[in-house]
């Protein structure tokens, strides 16, 4: 992946900016209280008891200060990241030359200076100039500035490309797509540049709850102090200070706003434009998702699944005379027609291939139902051998044998109530029965006749998206409820949504159901997720908890919408929903890991606290410590340099693998909460012997 330059001089004066008390008392309390906890070492320097001299207090005083620095650093760090990344995007905004297409002159123009629906030339070596999609020709593209991947990535006809990114080879014909100023790349710069969030609303309450938790510890240190004072002797004040520090959580403290910044980058970085933090909240927490059939969940377009013999034809036959009737004919359906023939072993005899590119046809109308192809043997009437007459069908024989009678042949391919009024068929069982049995599935039959005879049916249907069962399986598995809604009949709903592994489905729905879905599924406390590209699903998106439009989709979706998918993908709802989930698993890990690091801290300078005025209790000492000197401060610089030890995580995440909540929770306490627990020890005796050593001479273990 790429990685930005950030100007550290601006990162180092921006975090000390933020040792502010008035700052810190507003946008992070549990440091404020770190910060006041390192003033009231001052006045001790003034004053050192018998106990501990001047320099102890001074170096109890830096180790908090730089504890709160370290964690205004992390969050300087993460947005200059963010500004990094906007200072790298924004020298490809520089203006460019483009080669215009005037007729069949090219005429060079700044790039500012294109509109939607111009024709540009890019050359190898040469940067596309503005937003859109490939016309003509064939190249690799750059597109590390965005993605962050080295790899060119292959554009051809039809496929969009970006401005700003550069041809490496080849050469392509751009119709631009986008207005100045409202690019991509636009886009992407307005969005990091407003990394500086408000805070999701989960994250408030996580403030909340770890800030009542630092004063819950406020008061047991308070009244430890008091109890411990009854037995005839104060414990030392910077002893106290100390740990009270070591209690509160102050690593996930100083790591939350590192946290929320990285989850708009993230998602940033995977071409979704994150309008508020509270949706990259609310997308870890979706309960529910609703999709539409058609274009979401299905391809939007019928393909051949099937071929269906009749009248003692054999399904090679079936495919054969498919084929023939689809040469020529370039819609989707056709060319699933040819694809299937060609899997089952059906592709027509080279004499028949020949004269179907020569015969005249009859195109499908909406009124007429049916389109047909006729044979007049125009072409070649090379005799066959042997071999080539025993390898050949048994329709393919029955068309030799009229093609040597000089008898046209026609094929007829179309709705079968329409096919068979054509050839004066009133009433055939067979064929209703497999009609019936073809429309239970939600599948389209569709009739095929040579002359006057039916030889079968090809079987159409939308099938499935490619991967989209993997993605519905993923959600499943998140223990999210996943809906279909679509205006088919129930039969297509139903095989379509049993298909997919969706759990539920409303067929018939009309285009305000949707609203009406959402609405009831929120009144049930979901937490509901929505995609959509028409005007009619704004209401939708903009009542749904996490509204995603597409980037291809109206103005009024888009408005609605609180994150917009830059690369139109329906699917991309699972990847929104797994990044939401990474930052929330993030957040709970390291939450999990500060807890039990403040637990094990707790065990480090308590005993030292108590042992002050009750000697024999030394036996809580069980880390064997060296004394009173070197147990705080190692507690206090572990307690500190922990912070920035956890800023690449925190801005990496702490990944997400698709699972259950419980399984969530199993994974956060065996890694993090154990981690948590044992690290400190670990290392605050490490440098309780460092300390021991530098202070003493002395090589305690």
């Amino acid at each position: 992946m790429k990685k930005f330059d950030v100007n550290w001089n601006t990162v180092l004066l921006d975090s000390v900016k933020r040792l502010s008390p008035l700052y810190l008392l507003g946008k992070s309390p549990i440091m404020f209280i770190v910060e006041l906890g390192a003033i009231f070492e001052l006045p001790l320097l003034l004053s050192p008891s018998k106990q501990f001299s001047a320099w102890f207090y001074l170096a109890v005083f830096i180790i908090l200060f730089m504890t709160v620095w370290f964690s205004t650093f992390s969050e300087s760090l993460s947005e200059q990241e963010a500004k990094a990344r906007v200072d790298y995007l924004k020298q490809f905004e520089e203006i460019v030359i483009a080669h215009k297409l005037v007729g069949e002159k090219r005429v060079d123009v700044r790039s500012s200076e294109l509109k939607m629906g111009d024709y540009v030339v890019v050359e190898q070596n040469e940067v596309i100039p503005q937003d859109g999609f490939v016309v003509e020709g064939e190249a690799s593209v750059d597109e590390s500035m965005l993605t962050g991947e080295s790899e060119p990535v292959f554009k051809g006809k039809g496929d969009k490309v970006i401005s700003g990114t550069k041809v490496v080879a080849g050469r392509i014909v751009v119709e631009v797509a986008a207005e100045p100023g409202k690019s991509y790349l636009d886009k992407m710069i307005a969005l990091i540049a407003g990394a500086k969030r408000s805070r999701m609303q989960s994250e408030v309450m996580l403030s909340i709850l770890l800030l009542g938790l630092s004063l819950i510890f406020l008061i047991v240190v308070s009244s430890l102090y008091f109890i411990l004072g009854s037995f005839g002797s104060y414990p030392e004040s910077s002893l106290m200070i100390s740990l009270l520090v070591a209690l509160m959580p102050t690593t996930i403290g100083g790591l939350l706003p590192a946290i929320g910044i990285s989850g708009v980058l993230r998602l940033a970085e995977h071409n979704i434009i994150a309008k508020s933090g509270r949706a990259v909240e609310a997308a870890g927490d979706a309960d529910v998702v609703i999709f539409d059939k058609t274009g979401t969940i299905t391809e939007g377009s019928r393909s051949a699944v099937e071929f269906i013999p009749l009248d003692g034809f054999t399904e090679r036959d079936v495919a054969i005379v498919a084929y023939l009737s689809a040469i020529g004919d370039s819609t989707h359906e056709a060319k699933s027609i040819i694809q299937l023939a060609e899997e089952k072993g059906g592709i027509p005899a080279k004499f028949l291939m020949e004269e179907a590119k020569v015969a005249s046809k009859v195109l499908y109308t909406p009124s007429r139902r049916y389109s047909s192809i006729t044979l007049s043997w125009k072409g070649s009437k090379n005799q066959l051998s042997p071999q080539e007459i025993s390898s050949l069908s048994r329709i393919e024989k029955k068309m030799l044998v009229m093609r040597d009678f000089g008898e046209d042949v026609t094929i007829i391919k179309g709705a079968p109530d329409a096919v068979l009024k054509l050839l004066n068929i009133d009433r055939d069982p067979v064929v209703e029965d497999i009609i019936k049995r073809v429309g239970a599935r939600g599948d389209t039959p569709i009739l095929i006749a040579l002359n006057d005879r039916l030889i079968g049916f090809a079987v159409l249907r939308d099938k499935l998206k490619k991967g989209i069962k993997e993605r519905i399986r993923e959600l499943n598995l998140m223990g999210i409820k996943t809906i279909m809604i679509t205006g088919d009949n129930p039969y297509t709903a139903a095989n379509v949504a049993n298909e997919a592994g969706i759990e539920g489905f409303y067929a018939q729905a009309k285009p305000e159901d949707k609203l009406m879905l959402v609405e009831k599924e929120k009144k049930q406390g979901f937490v509901v997720a929505v995609m959509g590209d028409g005007t009619n699903d704004a209401p939708a998106l903009a009542r749904a908890d996490v509204g995603v439009a597409m980037h291809t989709g109206t103005a009024p979706a888009k408005e609605a919408a609180n994150m917009i998918d830059l690369d139109s993908n329906p699917s991309r709802i699972v990847d929104i929903i797994k990044l939401g989930k990474s930052i929330l698993t993030t957040r709970g890990a390291l939450t999990t890991f500060s807890i039990m690091n403040d637990i094990a801290k707790y065990f480090t300078i308590l005993p030292f606290i108590i042992s002050t005025i009750m000697p024999g209790v030394s036996f809580l000492n069980f880390l064997n410590l060296y004394n009173t000197v070197t147990a705080v401060l190692a507690t206090m610089i572990f307690n500190a340099i922990i912070i920035p030890m956890l800023i690449p995580l925190a801005l990496r995440g702490a990944g997400f693998k698709v699972s259950s909540f419980r399984e969530l929770l199993i994974r956060n306490l065996s890694i993090y909460g154990v981690t948590g627990a044992i690290i400190p020890f670990i290392a605050i005796k490490l440098l309780d012997t460092l300390m021991a050593y530098a202070l003493y001479g002395v090589w305690w273990w």
